[in-house]
């Protein structure tokens, strides 16, 4: 996704007091870090074809994942801030990595 859309989007996020932030997903390529509040952090791949998805991260260690939102490829900016704003942190309401 491009800079300047990611851009726009992390100024409405932090109108929303979203602690987030554009990061580096790739070579010209761009994603959204929120900072939750127990110092973890989310890390969305908006945009695009494969969807709205985000990683979820403590002390650099994978610890869940928010799963692709159905039909989010067709997403605009502001339902992409929305379902970010929104999103379950808990670790009751991610997707567990580890499923032993």
């Amino acid at each position: 996704m491009e800079a300047h859309r990611i851009d726009r989007m992390v100024s409405q996020l932090r109108a929303r007091d979203v602690m987030a932030h554009r990061t580096e997903t790739g070579v010209y390529s761009f994603g959204i870090r929120v900072v939750l509040a127990d110092g973890s952090e989310a890390l969305w791949t908006p945009g695009g074809p494969a969807g709205l998805d985000a990683q979820v991260i403590r002390d650099g260690v994978l610890i869940g994942c928010i799963p692709h939102i159905p039909g989010s490829e067709r997403f605009t900016d502001e339902q992409a801030v929305e379902a970010i704003a929104t999103a379950r942190y808990t670790e009751d309401g991610l997707y567990p990595t580890d499923r032993t």
